[in-house]
């Protein structure tokens, strides 16, 4: 299995579309503190109590790191989270994947030549190895698309990914 760093955002949307479940079984996922904190901050909520039963099950590990000057760094020169910017330290210093939905920090990975995944790679990636069918394909990326802040052509070749998979 690939070892992956997954920052509070994808993390919510694949607990939000209950993709969590099928992903933790094809990689090993990583986060912060400060991502553990923010992703389960709404204990009431569905995808909070998910993900903290993924926790308690160890099928997310969280590795806590200090807060550096090179995390500091991040949030100065990049505007991003302090939850992004531990997530691109820890991806950094452990030389993992890092899976996040943010704008900025999708940014920062380019720039920076970081491997990065969304919760939509992590969706085709699910139907390619059959671990989902295409309708339910469908049904989870309409749910992305109302989760999550994507741009239109992003969800249309998502369409297209799937629908080659008929």
């Amino acid at each position: 299995m690939i070892n992956i760093v997954i920052d509070a955002s994808t993390l919510i949307l694949l607990a939000k579309t209950t993709l969590l479940k099928e992903a933790c079984e094809s990689w090993n996922f990583f986060i912060t503190g400060i991502v553990e904190k923010e992703s389960t901050i709404k204990e009431d909520k569905f995808d909070a109590q998910l993900i903290k039963n993924f926790l308690v099950q160890r099928k997310i590990q969280i590795v806590h790191i200090k807060p550096s000057i090179k995390q500091y760094k991040f949030q100065r020169d990049f505007n991003i989270a302090p939850g992004e910017a531990s997530s691109l330290v820890l991806a950094i210093s452990k030389s993992f994947p890092l899976a996040t939905d943010d704008g900025q920090t999708i940014k920062v990975c380019k720039i920076l030549n970081i491997k990065f995944f969304t919760a939509i790679h992590f969706l085709i990636f699910l139907l390619q190895n059959k671990k989902i069918n295409t309708k339910l394909a469908m049904i989870k990326l309409e749910e992305l698309k109302k989760y999550g802040r994507y741009n239109l052509r992003i969800i249309a070749d998502a369409i297209e990914r799937i629908k080659i998979r008929r």
